[in-house]
């Protein structure tokens, strides 16, 4: 009796974290996404290697990175427009072909000893145009194949592969690159895409394609805009990711400086605190999976919002490394709340008519947020060191979350009046 009840709850919890793969349209998307994304994060440890033993200059590995992500800057917003026109399966499978011909490329290129830093950035260039698509495609795509109904569980779910592919990748990769080179890192990259491709190929989804319209792309762009600042949900929802990816999403800079200043720990310690978040985020996840099926709700973005600036104001504060660990755990699992709240939101409440630019702009605000919060944390670490940055980090993005809840509810309460 007892070894059946566990068999059931087992089976209860499975059906219920995992229900979004009942649908075979998603079942096929997440099944390729969970080979494609470790080889992808091969592919980007990989291409850092190479660049850098090439050139010996970290210049030169910035302007990669920059070059990949300056055409998602500057073409995302114009995507959106070419996603609300045209199937998005048949976008995706493009832009899926078309990345894995890049990698490809480029392990012929390291096979046949003609790599040249100019040929790998022109690749970079054209893989970021690539993303430009991308991106928006997948995300207004999910509620096609997953539905609404199980939308955050959808989304939840790709979250969970994101964060294991993050640890499993880069530990294969360092494993490919030692024996045998970068090549096979791009290789292994590039065939992992047929899983993907397939997977898509697969889907039967009816596509909503919208009525043709003789409005000019900027126009298109600008009605988009427009669209998601009259809407009052869709217009908090950007103004929170835009908040904490400006001061909060800002790991990469503040941990290794951290370990170093703070802790006085090496490289190690630094990999373990990654790892923290990286689990976290797989705990938070997975707990937002197994949530009802009632949809997000603009109080668990706020207060996750919240949470996650008080989080980092308390790591301010720290300076021993079993709390660090304790409190990346935390940050990790409320950053996917909050990350998935908001992607769920913006594709809930948008018309189908406008969702492929919605989530261009959530692409724009989640890849551009970046930088800036790169540069404000690097500036404000050498002026202030990085245990007042964290707390001022932390200040910022709770009062700026309450800022805006403050001006929304007042502007909320003023319209019904």
């Amino acid at each position: 009796m007892i070894r059946i009840n566990i068999r059931s709850s087992c089976s209860k919890l499975v059906d219920n974290n995992f229900r979004a793969l009942r649908n075979p349209n998603y079942r096929y998307f997440w099944l390729g996404q969970c080979v494609s994304l470790i080889g992808t994060w091969m592919q980007t440890i990989g291409q850092a290697w190479l660049v850098y033993s090439m050139t010996k200059s970290a210049v030169l590995l910035g302007v990669l990175g920059a070059a990949q992500f300056l055409p998602v800057t500057l073409l995302t917003l114009f995507a959106g427009v070419f996603v609300d026109k045209f199937p998005k399966k048949n976008i995706l499978l493009a832009t899926q072909s078309a990345a894995m011909l890049l990698a490809l490329t480029l392990a012929a290129l390291v096979f046949t000893h003609t790599a040249r830093y100019e040929y790998i950035l022109i690749l970079a260039i054209l893989l970021g145009v690539t993303n430009a698509v991308d991106m928006p495609t997948r995300q207004s795509f999910m509620i096609e194949i997953a539905g609404r109904e199980d939308l955050m569980n959808a989304i939840a779910l790709n979250s969970v592969v994101f964060n294991l592919a993050k640890i499993l990748g880069p530990a294969l990769g360092a494993v490919l690159l030692a024996s045998l080179g970068a090549g096979w890192c791009f290789l292994f990259n590039g065939l992992s895409f047929i899983a993907v491709i397939f997977g898509i190929s697969l889907i039967k989804v009816k596509p909503y394609v919208r009525e043709k319209s003789e409005n000019s792309i900027l126009q298109e762009v600008k009605d988009g805009l427009r669209y998601i600042y009259t809407d009052r949900i869709l217009f908090q929802t950007v103004l929170f990711v835009l908040v904490i990816g400006i001061f909060a999403f800002n790991y990469n800079v503040f941990i290794p400086v951290f370990v170093k200043e703070v802790l006085h720990h090496d490289a190690q310690s630094f990999g373990m605190l990654m790892a923290a978040l990286g689990i976290g985020s797989i705990f938070g996840a997975l707990s937002v999976a197994g949530s009802r099926k009632s949809g997000p709700k603009m109080k668990v973005l706020f207060l996750s919002c919240l949470a996650i600036g008080v989080l980092l104001f308390a790591f301010g504060y720290t300076t021993q490394y079993i709390a660090a660990i304790i409190l990346m755990v935390a940050l990790g699992a409320f950053s996917i709340y909050f990350s998935t709240t908001a992607n769920s939101t913006l594709q809930i409440h948008s018309q189908d008519a406008y969702r492929g630019r919605v989530m261009s702009v959530y692409s724009l605000v989640f890849a551009g947020a970046t930088p800036i919060g790169s540069l404000f944390s690097g500036a404000s670490i050498s002026r202030i060191g990085v245990l007042d940055t964290l707390r001022l980090s932390g200040i910022l993005a709770a009062s700026l979350t309450l800022v805006i809840l403050l001006i929304f509810h007042t502007k909320h309460k003023t319209q019904e009046t």
